[in-house]
């Protein structure tokens, strides 16, 4: 960095006010942990197919109430615990309301399974009869049950095979049977599909209510993982799952339709290679149409087929190319209409909505400009208006906008910061969500054609009065340019009592994934808050690598996955360091999972400009991670030696600088404990002294009693004593 742009910078983040409220009171660490400044959303909305009115369950999870958009009054009460007949249950967790309204499914007694995944008890009412019956005869806890368009049916996974209720003859038919754990997998995903496509649900009915089609994973021949299970016993149990790793064997999957009047199935197969992957299935309003979406291993080949359910016949319809990977986020938001169908590309640099045929013919580009689209709303099909969210102001900032057949574009958020909309069915009003790093999450309802406000579901309101006996700290955004000429973008955080004239320790919190944000203009109040009161400067920097800033910022990182971000935390630190306030050497660096493998990185390769780090369940070498993940970014093991190895933690241990905190849960099912373990066992052989905290049975997320309040005391101590 050069001096004169230190000085502007010296300049600019003294010059930003830091918003300390009159009163003294300090955040505690148990407010913190226990959520006491916790926002509050607005209750779930979902839209009924007149667009008029919502769905809503109230606050004792025992009804399910029908209001109006317009109004916000309840006009209806379409389940109620307290008088459906034969109702043996007192609430209930979530619930489906089928198209026709005539069947409402409810679920309880959920067991998470995965990240996404869970079974559940699950109950149909039939709303003419009022009265609650189980959904299947068996009574087991089954998966995704999921209603026919007409909604006279609904089909589910129970044991890993495909069932049908037929609500009209209150018969079900088992459509698959070779299901089996860790084996055979009809209708759902596999751990992989779950965690990096985020998609479980592989069922999809054809408009026509003719045909069911479903995919199949035949795992058998991917690599099992083992994990103990400690437990209250002597003895621990082993937890055994499907999980390939980089350059392992991944689950042959396999596409199928069932026919509901026949009940013969049909495999439908797919034109891909043998290891490639079909995230997402989906039928467009063409009942012979199945938009089948498919990925080769590299991840940077997407081809969209739309499929026969009757014939089996596959015809291409797009192709996006990418040097690196084609981001399967837009795949899954891809929105098919009568005249075509809306999808998001890369391909002229930043991510922007394009509109084709349904023959797959490039009709126009939407939106244009140097910015990302962040998030493809949808279509209003009478009006032909699009709706998306995008970072055309900042980077740092989110705003919904509408785009005409014209080309005329509004913006339809009004504040800056960070906005969402979730629309009603028919386009007419629009639910904004707004947050900014001032202001808690505001809830608004809209009037879509003139933008009119309509009311305010949720202002946060007890929380802003609450805050309001607290001292606290204003995050400050600003840009960092380090020595070789990046401009990173941070926000920074400094105590309520700060003076200029001394000099602070520093605490770096990043996450630094591929496509990801920690520098957004959004309100939080969380570990930061706490810390700074305790007298540190708490600052979080978005390397290369990290979202909305195009794609040649975001994938400048592939192949050599962690090389650059853990380059730029550093030369982050080294440009912090320079700043009159800052104790250049105190400064410490935290992480979680991909943050915490690039606290070791940078650890390893910061030349020792971090006193200390902090590492919670973090990856320590890319070949033990999974292979969608992984090799979306690196490619293979074999294929990418060199990216691999200068980029493993475990190959770098004997580079590490630094106290280092070395944190994991033992039950991690994603970033395994083993990982860990395998790092330590390199420190301990390259003589590096460092302290570590287990955590018995706790998943990736470290939580459960009181295990968070535990997991950030030992945190917060550390840096106490080592900073």
């Amino acid at each position: 960095m050069t001096k004169h742009r230190l000085l502007i910078l010296c300049a600019l983040v003294m010059t930003m006010t830091v918003s300390a409220q009159n009163s003294s009171k300090k955040i505690s660490l148990a407010d913190v942990v226990n959520g006491e400044f916790r926002q509050a959303g607005g209750s779930e909305m979902r839209s009924m197919p007149d667009g008029e009115h919502y769905t809503s369950m109230n606050r004792e999870r025992n009804m399910i109430l029908k209001y109006s958009y317009r109004t916000g009054q309840v006009v209806d009460t379409l389940f109620n615990t307290k008088n459906a007949r034969e109702c043996s249950f007192d609430d209930f967790e979530g619930y489906d309301v089928s198209s026709s309204g005539n069947h409402i499914i409810v679920w309880r007694e959920s067991d998470r399974i995965y990240r996404y995944s869970y079974q559940s008890i699950v109950y149909d009412y039939d709303v003419r009869r009022r009265m609650v019956q189980p959904l299947n005869e068996s009574g087991k806890k089954i998966m995704i049950p999921t209603f026919s368009p007409d909604g006279r049916m609904c089909a589910y996974v129970e044991d890993n095979n495909i069932w049908i209720k037929k609500f009209d003859y209150d018969t079900e038919t088992q459509v698959t049977k070779d299901g089996e754990k860790n084996n055979i997998i009809n209708g759902t995903t596999d751990w992989v599909y779950e965690e990096e496509f985020a998609v479980t649900n592989m069922l999809a009915w054809s408009p026509d209510n003719e045909y069911l089609c479903y995919a199949r994973f035949d795992e058998s021949g991917v690599p099992e993982y083992e994990m103990a299970v400690y437990g209250d016993s002597y003895y621990p149990e082993m937890e055994k799952f499907k999980y390939p790793k980089a350059g392992e064997k991944n689950s042959t999957v396999t596409l199928h339709s069932y026919s509901i009047e026949t009940k013969d199935i049909k495999t439908l197969k797919a034109p891909i290679d043998e290891d490639g992957y079909i995230p997402y299935i989906q039928f467009t309003p063409d009942a012979s149409q199945l938009a089948v979406m498919t990925l080769n291993r590299h991840q940077n080949v997407f081809m969209l087929y739309h499929a026969n359910p009757k014939s089996g016949i596959f015809k291409q319809v797009l192709k996006d190319e990418n040097k690196a990977y084609v981001d399967s986020e837009w795949m899954k938001a891809i929105r098919f209409y009568k005249d075509g169908f809306l999808y998001v590309s890369e391909k002229d640099g930043y991510a922007h909505i394009y509109q084709y045929s349904p023959t797959g013919v490039e009709q126009r580009q939407i939106t244009t400009g140097n910015w990302d689209v962040t998030r493809l709303i949808g279509k209003d099909e009478v009006t032909g208006t699009v709706y998306y969210e995008s970072a055309e102001e900042s980077p740092l900032r989110r705003s919904v906008y509408s785009i005409d057949t014209k080309g005329k574009k509004t913006r339809i958020s009004t504040q800056e910061g960070t906005n969402s909309a979730q629309f009603s069915n028919n386009y007419g009003y629009f639910v904004n969500t707004f947050t900014n790093a001032k202001t808690p999450l505001l809830t608004t309802v809209h009037e879509t054609k003139t933008g009119k406000l309509l009311r305010t579901i949720q202002d946060n309101a007890p929380l802003k009065e609450k805050l309001s006996g607290y001292a606290l700290s204003q995050k400050e955004f600003t840009t960092i340019t380090t020595a070789t000429g990046e401009e990173l973008n941070a926000w920074i955080l400094k105590p309520a009592n700060f003076d200029a004239s001394q000099k602070y320790p520093v605490v770096m919190f990043q996450y630094s994934g591929p496509n990801s944000q920690e520098v957004l203009d959004r309100f939080d109040i969380g570990w930061e808050q706490y810390l700074a009161n305790q007298g540190y400067i708490c600052v979080s920097v978005d390397g290369r690598g990290t979202g909305a800033r195009g794609e040649a910022f975001r994938k400048c990182t592939y192949m050599q996955m962690g090389y650059l971000e853990s380059r730029d935390q550093a030369a982050a630190a080294v440009a912090l360091g320079k700043l009159p306030y800052v104790d250049a050497k105190r400064i410490a660096i935290w992480g979680w999972s991909f943050g915490g493998y690039n606290t070791l990185m940078a650890l390893s390769v910061g030349k020792g400009v971090f006193k200390a780090g902090i590492a919670v369940a973090p990856v320590t070498d890319w070949r033990y991670y999974d292979s969608v993940y992984t090799e979306r970014f690196m490619r293979t093991p074999k294929e990418n030696r060199k990216g691999y190895d200068d980029t493993s933690p475990i190959k770098l241990a004997g580079d590490l600088q630094g106290k280092l905190l070395l944190i994991h849960g033992t039950a991690d099912d994603n970033v395994h404990f083993k990982q860990s373990m395998d790092y330590s066992e390199a420190l301990v052989q390259a003589g590096k002294q460092f302290e570590m905290q287990i955590y018995k049975d706790r998943n990736h997320g470290i939580y459960g009693g009181n295990t968070r309040m535990h997991l950030y005391t030992r945190m917060s101590e550390f840096l106490f004593k080592n900073l």
